[in-house]
């Protein structure tokens, strides 16, 4: 079921995000650039953060979202609108509906994060919680828009969406007029699309550089084969990047405009996440985190300065907890061990002697005594441990193995 008209394939223009810039005064913040230290010296030259981690909502969405809407003619407003989203988008909806008057309505998964749902709600939204994918919920959204006469407000795929995302594009020439690259995640395609029209109608020589995840990566396949081309099961923890095939409309001007569109791993995300955390002091969401993870990962490959954008921070608390665990140990500070010993008293206070010889931190126990595999006077234990890094790892295996222990994992 298509709900394309003509006016979606009108191209988009930097007069067209110049207007969304307007529109958007009083509505979306100019967040904030902040220069990262760390990340400059990895690179060899300045690296600057666009925050729209900060953005009301906690994402770039309101842009799009609101330029959408603003659009509108009066009745397709008192139609009113539908979105299907699982946090970023439908919060960017709920809250311009709010602003301008139009009733909402999202559709979002089953599963999708109680902090995400009750965020859409509290913006002035109708949420519908329909299938456990967001495949599933964007047809229903899409069925009630037939059935009602709703207008459906494309995540994505829509001029007027990519105009108003476009306007991160022109804050960030305002705040670094010398900018090099500028590195921004990609899903669908429409905040990389907007940025892309209005910074090379201004600055065609800045390089511009998409990043998406290892396990939802549509875009070079598509852009190999000059076309949007569908991935089946797309898997990333970046859900705000998680999307199975290009919008229509941003792939005709990413393919154009931006130079290179590169991917990043799982390990590389949380690692980029937890950097942002510790050393920027900045709350971002894996997808947000993605143009960092894409710095960590080759270094030498953007010419400065450099401008990641942090498109958001709507990060579920528990995923927080398991990426920034993930993040550790991608760095080698957490590590999860599993070994046999023999079942005696005063075993376990043995083992965390040479624990603690190491200097080694506990973060829990978990002691077995009773299973088929083991012997009848063994034991098994797994520990968590935290650690200080790659060589400190290897030096707590050692240790361990010397005093005798056999271990397992």
């Amino acid at each position: 079921m298509s709900y394309r008209t003509a006016d979606s394939f009108r191209p988009v223009t930097l007069d067209d995000v110049r207007g969304a810039q307007k529109m958007l005064s009083g509505v979306a913040r100019v967040t904030a650039m902040e220069g990262s230290r760390h990340l400059s010296q990895l690179v060899a030259a300045p690296v600057l953060l666009k925050c729209e981690n900060l953005q009301r909502t906690g994402s770039f969405k309101l842009r799009g979202a609101y330029v959408r809407i603003a659009g509108l003619l009066p009745e397709e407003r008192a139609a009113g609108v539908v979105a299907a989203s699982a946090g970023n988008h439908a919060q960017g909806v709920a809250l311009a509906s709010a602003l301008l008057g139009v009733h909402a309505t999202v559709f979002m998964p089953k599963g999708a994060p109680l902090p995400k749902i009750s965020a859409t709600r509290d913006y002035g939204a109708e949420v519908r919680l329909h299938g456990q994918v967001v495949d599933e919920t964007l047809a229903a959204a899409q069925e009630y828009a037939a059935e009602t006469g709703a207008v459906f407000i494309h995540p994505f795929d829509h001029p007027d969406v990519i105009a108003g995302q476009g306007t991160v594009g022109l804050e960030i020439l305002e705040q670094c007029p010398e900018v090099g690259t500028i590195v921004v995640g990609i899903g669908g395609g429409g905040l990389a699309a907007g940025i892309a029209v209005a910074v090379k109608a201004l600055r065609p020589q800045v390089r511009i550089v998409g990043v998406q995840a290892e396990g939802s990566a549509a875009y070079p396949p598509s852009l190999e084969a000059g076309r949007p081309v569908a991935i089946e099961n797309p898997a990333t923890m970046a859900d705000g990047i998680r999307v199975g095939r290009p919008g229509d409309v941003p792939f005709g001007i990413i393919d154009e405009l931006v130079d290179e569109v590169r991917t990043v791993g799982e390990d590389e995300l949380s690692a980029a996440l937890l950097l942002c955390l510790e050393r920027a002091k900045l709350v971002v969401e894996p997808a947000g985190a993605s143009p960092v993870a894409a710095l960590l990962g080759g270094p030498g490959a953007f010419p400065g300065p450099v401008v990641a954008v942090l498109s958001g921070g709507n990060v579920d608390p528990v995923l927080l907890q398991r990426v920034l665990r993930h993040g550790m140990a991608a760095q080698g500070r957490y590590l999860a061990v599993r070994l046999r010993l023999t079942d005696r008293p005063g075993a376990l206070a043995t083992l965390l002697g040479v624990l603690s010889v190491v200097d080694a931190n506990v973060l829990d126990v978990s002691h077995v005594r009773t299973d088929p595999r083991l012997g009848l006077t063994e034991a098994e234990v797994e520990l968590h441990l935290e650690t200080k890094g790659p060589a400190h790892c290897v030096e707590v295996g050692q240790a361990l193995r010397e005093a005798g222990y056999t271990v397992i994992a």
